[in-house]
């Protein structure tokens, strides 16, 4: 099986012998694990995240607080379920709570701080659509998730990180920044659409990985860990699109 890029949904992720105490049921296909119902339980996920988030953006800037509630709680939580192999409903529901909070929050700053209302939904609408454009040209068989891929996809994943840790530290530190990359500037956004793109492929990544998974038998509690690695991969979309749009958005204005 090759490896997702997404660390959400590693090698062992469908592996029976990681899960000795649940049951993997061989001829019963109800109990299962199906695309159908990773669909069902993303779906309801995302309306975890938001509903979370609305509620943190107009509840601004009295909310203030909960950006950092959910984007510390969300990271620490989302690491528990990745080194636990967690697949509990409880868990990975409250993750999607969390990054809702953050997310509200962010936006609310996105739309204030440059003055665009509507900036969220607008890039909540363009991730959706890249979602949907990504399923489609997956099930064509349009694009091929082989060993080249996906060291190509996960390189340029480790490579936008490791800029990012740069960049923070940096900035923390005073020490030095990073040009160019989080300015408007065309260095600026064309950084950004590579970002979204090396995204939407992480997507394809996270619907192969699960359509192997469902080849394998897996159980059908693992729908759950399934469709968190698939909102882990949502959100950091959500969240370049915004920063795209924001980029945009000056450089327009300029």
């Amino acid at each position: 099986m090759y490896r997702s890029g997404n660390p959400a949904l590693s090698d062992s992720t469908f592996d029976k012998s990681n899960y000795s105490e649940a049951n993997w049921w061989e001829e019963n296909e109800t109990n299962l694990m199906s695309i159908e119902g990773v669909a069902e339980k993303t779906g309801l996920l995302l309306l975890i995240t938001a509903s979370t988030a609305i509620l943190t953006a107009f509840s601004m800037p009295n909310s203030m607080p909960f950006i950092f509630i959910g984007a510390i709680g969300g990271f620490v939580l989302a690491l528990i379920i990745i080194f636990t192999n967690s697949m509990n409903p409880f868990l990975i529901g409250t993750y999607a709570a969390l990054e809702g909070l953050a997310l509200g929050g962010i936006t609310w700053l996105f739309e204030v701080g440059l003055e665009a209302p509507g900036i969220g939904i607008l890039a909540a609408l363009l991730t959706f659509l890249i979602l949907g454009a990504m399923i489609m040209i997956y099930r064509a068989g349009l694009i091929a998730w082989d060993e080249n891929t996906r060291i190509a996809v996960t390189s340029a994943v480790l490579a936008i990180i490791l800029i990012y840790v740069v960049s923070i530290i940096g900035s923390l530190s005073g020490w030095f920044h990073v040009p160019f990359i989080h300015g408007s500037g065309p260095i600026g956004i064309a950084f950004s659409l590579f970002v979204v793109g090396i995204g939407a492929l992480c997507l394809v990544a996270d619907f192969d990985f699960i359509e192997r998974g469902v080849q394998r038998g897996a159980p059908k509690q693992l729908e759950w860990r399934a469709a968190f690695g698939l909102m882990v991969t949502l959100i950091w979309l959500y969240l370049e699109i915004l920063k795209l749009l924001a980029k945009l958005t000056a450089a327009s204005r300029r």
